[in-house]
């Protein structure tokens, strides 16, 4: 077995790019969603009201609204026709994610995905094996039966059970049950179903994939003729599925990974150590040749044992 088989995940991008450059994109990431949840708290919390509700529905400033799209979906065929203002917060969510992607939600924003991103870290590092695989369209039954438990009910049903909902509450009124629910979620995702939350059942992460399928933001494995198949992209990326099409596909086949199930989460560039990935718009289809020069990585100075 090579040398190469028993480095860590990201190592040859750590080398080439250091600790930071390999995780630039996680640590925005985290910082984004840091910033969203302390947001919705500080009002509770500190009593700076800057933003009013949760991810599900708020008021920025007293001026902007902003309501979950799904949301709206579920209360419309519970009979429970939402108010203007409601209404055009949701037009404002589906139009940004519309533009830059609907799953960008999702690794950006949602703040349960720390929690699936450190499930999947531990099963890496544990190589524990990958288990349970439903098909990917479940979410999307997941997603038309709660639709249905809506109309039926009269009640917007996801709400009743919703993590990212519950995690926000428990923030402000104590975690209790909340907990349980979290180490659920972190139990499913490292030894029943690797990538299962997000990947399989979550019924808002499939609603935002829709919204996002003519997305302007795109990664595109542009330069993937430097390819050295690490399989780095692939071990990271929640949807690893996404990646063949675009890295391995055949001359004149566009580099885009066009798939509505990417999370724009640049996990595949902070890892790749020749560059073979960027964010780009989904009308840039260039391709680097084979006979391109790619950029010789800087020398860098021995670090410390």
């Amino acid at each position: 077995m090579s040398a190469r088989a028993h480095m860590p995940v990201g190592h040859e991008a750590i080398e080439v790019k250091g600790w930071i450059g390999a995780h630039k994109f996680l640590l925005l990431r985290r910082t984004s969603q840091l910033f969203f949840l302390v947001l919705f708290l500080m009002g509770p919390w500190l009593g700076v009201w800057i933003v009013q509700g949760t991810l599900a529905g708020s008021l920025t400033l007293g001026v902007l609204p902003l309501t979950d799209p799904f949301i709206l979906l579920q209360s419309s065929v519970a009979g429970q026709w939402p108010e203007l203002t409601a209404l055009i917060g949701g037009l404002i969510v589906l139009a940004a994610y519309g533009l830059i992607g609907g799953r960008v939600f999702c690794s950006w924003v949602c703040p349960i995905n720390p929690v699936t991103d450190a499930a999947n870290w531990l099963h890496r590092r544990l190589n524990l094996p990958k288990g349970w695989q439903p098909k990917r369209s479940t979410r999307l039954w997941v997603m038309a039966t709660v639709l249905v438990v809506s109309s039926l009910t009269g009640v917007i049903a996801w709400e009743l059970i919703n993590p990212i909902t519950m995690l926000h509450r428990g923030l402000i009124f104590g975690m209790g049950f909340v907990w349980a629910m979290i180490a659920a979620i972190f139990i499913f995702d490292l030894v029943v179903s690797r990538h299962g939350w997000c990947g399989h059942i979550c019924p808002v992460g499939a609603f935002y994939g829709l919204i996002g399928r003519k997305s302007l933001l795109r990664v595109s494995a542009a330069n993937r003729a430097a390819c050295d198949d690490c399989m780095d992209c692939y071990a990271v990326c929640p949807e690893n599925q996404i990646i063949s099409p675009a890295l391995k596909g055949k001359p004149g086949t566009t580099p885009m990974i066009l798939s509505p199930d990417c999370t724009n989460c640049g996990r595949c560039i902070d890892v790749c150590a020749v560059d073979v990935f960027k964010f780009t718009h989904r009308f840039d289809d260039h391709v680097a040749a084979p006979s391109d020069p790619v950029p010789a990585p800087e020398p860098r100075a021995a670090r410390p044992i």
